[in-house]
């Protein structure tokens, strides 16, 4: 899906498909360097990250496997409930390898907290943060995340693994959800 195709759905487009493509092959650049030598283990974040995950893992030129978690914190609202579950765990042991958590966004912050906490008591050799987006001005932790695509303001966003209530995921660009929608 486009943002021409919904234009009275969205307010504004802040990334382009091509924008967050170009942006994805550099961070795959960045993890290709950093993890050289090894087979790092990525943990896509369900559901948002799946867009992520596929378009990192394809950019990257090193050997690397996948792993899936489902947390949630939202329901279908617009705001984080700030009560964190675990929907799905790792299917894989995490013990001594070098672990790259793959997020569509973070805006709080405290879903990550707990999910980084949650995966360093496994014992990894390193746990690092990837995350295709992230909204400063909502921050409420300390959760650092060592590759940032891009930061947004503190809007509701939708688009390449971002939803409202399930919808606009699969639209290629990042867009703010215009009020009507949700309200």
């Amino acid at each position: 899906m486009e943002a021409a195709q919904i234009p009275g759905e969205l307010t504004r487009v802040h990334f382009t498909e091509a924008q967050i493509q170009d942006r994805i092959r550099e961070i795959a650049a960045e993890i290709d360097s950093d993890y050289a030598g090894t087979v790092p283990l990525l943990v896509g974040v369900l559901n948002g990250a799946v867009m992520v995950m596929a378009d990192l893992s394809r950019a990257m030129k090193l050997h690397c496997e996948h792993d899936w978690m489902a947390v949630s914190s939202y329901g279908a609202g617009t705001q984080s409930s700030g009560v964190v579950r675990i929907l799905k765990d790792l299917s894989s042991d995490i013990e001594g390898r070098h672990v790259i958590v793959v997020e569509d966004i973070i805006d709080t912050g405290l879903t990550l907290q707990y999910l980084l906490q949650n995966l360093s008591t496994r014992l990894p050799a390193s746990l690092e943060l990837m995350t295709m987006f992230r909204k400063p001005e909502a921050f409420k932790c300390n959760v650092v995340p060592k590759y940032i695509g891009y930061d947004l303001p503190d809007e509701f966003v939708v688009g390449y693994g971002l939803d409202y209530a399930g919808q606009y995921r699969n639209l290629r660009d990042c867009a703010t959800l215009s009020p009507t929608v949700y309200s």
